[in-house]
């Protein structure tokens, strides 16, 4: 009997997953624990091992397309094995989709054919139209018994221009794109990209963000830093970086500051007091954030191990939808890239993020002494319906205080 494959579920918020590359195709064979498919869904990608030996017999869902969890993706068996259940399904579908196409049909109204000599329209609205080319006969009229009025016919203009202005932008593209067709590779927006484009674009669609930029003095930072790295891989067997530093401080501050802790929800402000800091890792084929909860409970070191682990996690594919989601506040980090300053985007429904960018030295004077400083730009981006400017400029200076003075975080 023929084995089914099905679409696994990966969290419980999945709805949808795709199929990112078959492996194998209809009449290979295949053993027991060998990898048939990759799949993604959202912001998490696997492999899918085959739970049989056998021959693929059938493949059901093609790459790149999305299916609920739980769906048949595909069979295996043993060779020349005929699987009538694929047919009968598939036979099901295809009359259930007639079924409902001949339901629209039947429900939509046939179009009543509109001849001249029947047409009612004023002479004031006929001469309109004839002036703008519009065919009165595709016009329906609002007046009394039909009859077509001046305001029909303005409307109808207004409607044929604004076809007139689409087909003539959609001629432009194609005659762009015409150029391009032989250098140009059209890719489906799929599994995490595709998550990724409907959360940043709903962010900014939903929310009021407005980003505060401040330089850090991280010169003390990093002397503390390097001071303390033999101690603390001696006892901890860790490295404490300047990501963990940061975490830390934000931690610390969000803690003052708990109206930056929250999220705007069904047009209620919710403040957490829980801290669930999501800390963004880029990964190949787009980006993930995994959620470090209760943060508020860490200690320096323990908060570096678990954003190590996780971040591990993250780059090998294992986190499961649960651990990316449910953060109260993110950091994102592209300091490694030489990015100095960015606008980073909200995490909906999250109120902040923080963003890190590449540190640099300068001259700073330092009371009569010019030194050589090193500065760290930090841009946090806010939802201005949570909160206004002053509060996250408070909340982006206690950054800086505990950046600055570093020894704060320790006590």
């Amino acid at each position: 009997m023929a084995v089914e494959i099905v679409m696994p579920k990966l969290g419980m918020a999945m709805k949808e997953g795709t199929v990112s590359v078959w492996n194998k195709q209809v009449g290979d064979f295949i053993e027991k624990g060998e990898l048939i498919a990759s799949i993604n869904s959202e912001k998490i990608e696997m492999e899918i091992e085959s739970p049989a030996e056998g021959v693929v017999l059938e493949i059901i869902v093609r790459e790149g397309q999305g299916v609920p969890p739980g769906t048949v993706i595909c069979y295996i068996g043993q060779a020349g094995e005929k699987i009538v259940e694929v047919e009968r399904n598939l036979q099901t579908a295809k009359t259930e989709a007639a079924v409902a196409v001949t339901e629209v049909e039947q429900a939509t109204p046939p179009i009543q054919a509109v001849t001249k000599d029947r047409v009612k329209i004023s002479p004031v609205a006929r001469k309109m139209a004839e002036a703008a080319g519009v065919d009165i006969e595709q016009i329906r009229g609002t007046g009394p018994g039909g009859r077509i009025t001046k305001e029909d016919v303005l409307k109808a203009i207004e409607e044929f221009a604004r076809t007139v202005h689409e087909v003539r932008d959609e001629e432009q593209s194609n005659n762009r794109l015409s150029h391009h067709r032989d250098s140009m590779q059209r890719l489906p927006v799929t599994g995490m990209r595709r998550v990724i484009a409907e959360r940043m674009q709903s962010s900014l669609q939903t929310s009021a963000q407005l980003t505060l930029t401040m330089k850090v003095d991280v010169t003390d930072l990093i002397a503390m830093q390097k001071q303390a790295a033999e101690t603390v891989h001696t006892h901890y067997e860790t490295k404490l970086t300047i990501t963990d530093f940061i975490a830390r401080a934000v931690v610390l501050s969000l803690q003052q500051h708990k109206q930056m802790n929250s999220a705007y929800i069904d047009d209620h402000i919710h403040v957490f007091d829980a801290i669930h800091l999501g800390m963004a890792v880029a990964l190949d084929k787009g980006l993930v954030v995994p959620v470090i909860r209760n943060a508020q409970n860490e200690s320096l070191i323990t908060l570096s191990k678990r954003i190590k682990e996780a971040a591990q996690r993250a780059r090998q594919g294992l986190l499961s939808s649960d651990e990316m989601t449910g953060s109260t506040f993110t950091i994102s980090n592209l300091g490694a890239y030489s990015v100095e300053h960015f606008t980073p985007i909200l995490n909906p429904p999250e109120a902040g993020i923080l963003g890190v960018g590449a540190a640099y030295d300068k001259p700073v004077y330092k009371g009569e002494e010019l030194q050589r400083r090193t500065i760290m730009p930090l841009s946090l981006t806010f939802d201005h319906r949570v909160l206004d400017g002053a509060p996250a400029a408070a909340f982006l200076q206690a950054v800086k205080q505990y950046l600055e003075e570093p020894i704060l975080m320790l006590l």
